[in-house]
């Protein structure tokens, strides 16, 4: 890979003639970058469209290409890709449904509105795979046909598709009511009874692990009925039947379900799986007093999850983060606090609950300040990047607390440049904080230049548009390719040097190299 073209491909002062020259260049890692780019003309991208079906395949999916752009017959993944976008021809579905290629014809399964004949053929399919993905994707009455069909694949996908009528579901999940299924994926390829290893040494083998068919093709049937509970649309009162099940895969998708009656819940929250229990906690539809029975359950990561319910009392909320590990991301429940709530959360003597409130970046002035202010370091480096914060408030917290919080203090939106540069002087020196300032909108040369001699930050700052010229020039030629990479698409390098760069040509000789400008 030429790392400078594949960043100048993504620098947004590169003038259209020189993306012209580099699609007529480009090869495939050169194209994927040229698709990204927001301001390709119409012909740039039928242009880059024609040479790559990759690249044809991403524009029609961002709807940069059009139905009069494609041929199906020559390029069927970016026919496929409109189709499902809704922008392709129904014409194209009759030819890509009888095309030779599996792939394709899986592919189009998926694609919404099918014509009715087109979906019919693809029910017909020799390749069960097909099938299958017509039964997950396909609309209700071709869903009810396919639930009763004789692989077990197809079973599994129409029981995971929310089209499928309830009754068939409900048939899915108990097996009353349906003919027998005839095959599975083992039965198919072994000769039965059989259960697969797994640690199978058949280095092509595609079974999963513990697959097994006596006959009964138990496996699959588990399969199904996992894939049944999972859907939402599969009655609730039949669910609820599996409360206790043998199967932990089966109790834990119940556990998820938010339809269940309140003692089916209760009864799962006595599970003896922990796995079960914790899925049960992540739930929304459980109630309060369920809620405060969990909050009590070291079962592994039972506590952990129902630290992110929604509906999570502020008490538990202050209990739970002194009994688990909760990191410091912005819970569902701190998000959803009211101002009363806020305050109260603030005030707290758990810091650990201060420095969860301080990830809102939506807090009042007021409360933003005071935890500006917490004599715990982990609060203030969590409140750091709040917008808002005056540089004077920020240049406090580091005389405070020095390095532990001045990478948080370098992130934040509004640190001036002149903060930025008083960090990149830091001593000790804060190599988190360098890739902070150099990645900042705000940061200037001097502090870019610092941020070059730390070896992580460097790739960062090298596409700084705020970086000298001369300086990005020279980094074209720096030992690390994700530097050169990024001094190529920064919009400040010169255009004189763009176009130096940029191939003429690009014949192709025994060692497939480019000839440049000055014809080396």
């Amino acid at each position: 890979m030429n790392h400078v073209l594949y960043g100048l491909a993504a620098n947004p002062s590169l003038p259209c003639e020189l993306v012209d020259r580099l699609i007529a260049v480009a090869d495939a890692d050169l194209a994927e970058a040229l698709v990204c780019r927001p301001d390709l003309s119409h012909a740039q991208v039928k242009a880059l469209a024609s040479r790559f079906e990759e690249a044809a395949v991403r524009l029609a999916y961002e709807g940069r290409l059009t139905a009069d752009d494609v041929d199906p017959a020559v390029q069927p993944r970016a026919a496929l890709a409109l189709l499902e976008e809704g922008a392709g021809r129904p014409q194209w579905g009759r030819l890509l449904a009888t095309g030779p290629l599996v792939e394709h014809r899986e592919k189009l399964t998926a694609c919404p509105d099918l014509p009715p004949d087109v979906a019919l053929t693809l029910a017909a399919d020799p390749q069960v795979r097909v099938v299958a993905e017509l039964a997950l994707w396909t609309t209700s009455d071709l869903a009810a046909r396919l639930a009763q069909h004789p692989h077990t694949e197809v079973r599994r996908a129409a029981a995971a598709n929310e089209a499928t009528p309830p009754a068939l579901l409900a048939a899915l999940l108990t097996g009353e009511g349906l003919p027998a299924a005839r095959s599975c994926l083992v039965c198919d390829r072994k000769t039965t009874p059989f259960v697969h290893d797994p640690l199978c040494p058949e280095p092509d083998c595609e079974l999963p692990p513990g697959a097994a068919c006596d006959g009964s093709h138990e496996s699959a049937v588990h399969d199904i009925q996992q894939a049944a509970l999972r859907n939402p649309a599969t009655p609730a009162a039949v669910a609820a039947l599996f409360a206790d099940h043998p199967s932990v895969l089966l109790r834990q998708e119940l556990a998820a379900r938010p339809d269940l009656p309140p003692q089916v819940h209760a009864r799962l929250a006595e599970d003896p799986v922990p796995w079960v229990r914790a899925r049960l906690a992540d739930n929304p539809a459980i109630d309060e007093a369920l809620i405060r029975t969990l909050a009590t359950d070291i079962g592994h990561d039972v506590q952990r999850r129902l630290a992110h319910h929604p509906r999570l009392p502020l008490d538990v909320l202050a209990h739970l983060t002194g009994a688990t590990r909760l990191g410091s991301p912005l819970l569902p429940r701190i998000a959803a606090a009211c101002p009363a709530e806020v305050e109260e959360l603030a005030a707290s003597p758990e810091a650990t609950v201060r420095i969860l409130l301080a990830q809102r970046r939506d807090l009042p002035a007021e409360t933003r300040d005071t935890l500006a202010r917490d004599p715990d370091a982990k609060v203030v480096k969590s409140v750091a990047p709040h917008p808002g914060l005056s540089e004077t408030r920020l240049r406090a917290m580091v005389e405070r607390h020095g390095a532990r919080v001045a990478a948080k203090v370098a992130a934040n939106p509004d640190a001036t440049p002149a903060l930025l540069e008083h960090l990149a002087r830091h001593r000790p020196p804060v190599h988190k904080a360098f890739r902070e300032i150099a990645r900042h909108r705000h940061a200037t040369a001097p502090a870019l230049l610092v941020c070059l001699t730390d070896r992580q930050a460097r790739p960062i700052a090298a596409g700084h548009p705020a970086l000298p010229p001369a300086v990005i020039v020279e980094l074209l030629t720096d030992d690390n390719w994700q530097t050169v990479e990024a001094a190529a698409a920064n919009p400040s390098l010169p255009p004189a040097s763009m176009l130096e760069l940029v191939p003429l040509r690009f014949p192709r000789g025994a060692e497939g190299c480019p000839r440049w400008p000055d014809g080396s």
